[in-house]
């Protein structure tokens, strides 16, 4: 429980907007993530994106909790 006078970290924020499994086709990726999905492909591609993905078909998705985990780490401070 955050006190009143302080903001809500990143994680309360996005567990709360996300859905359980995140696909980069997701209409609002950007918008949520900070990131295009063709730059988080890119970083898949290099090994330096979340660290658990599946593919369905032709489109890859996240688990919401490896991919908010992922994003805290991209965050600077």
């Amino acid at each position: 429980m955050t006190p009143k006078n302080t903001a809500p970290s990143i994680r309360d924020l996005l567990e709360s907007v996300l859905p359980p499994i995140v696909f980069r086709n997701h209409p609002r990726f950007r918008e949520l993530t900070g990131y295009s999905p063709r730059s988080v492909a890119n970083m898949d591609c290099l090994g330096i994106g979340p660290d658990q993905h599946f593919i369905v078909g032709r489109v890859t998705g996240y688990p919401k909790d490896s991919l908010i985990r992922w994003l805290e780490g991209q965050v600077r401070r």
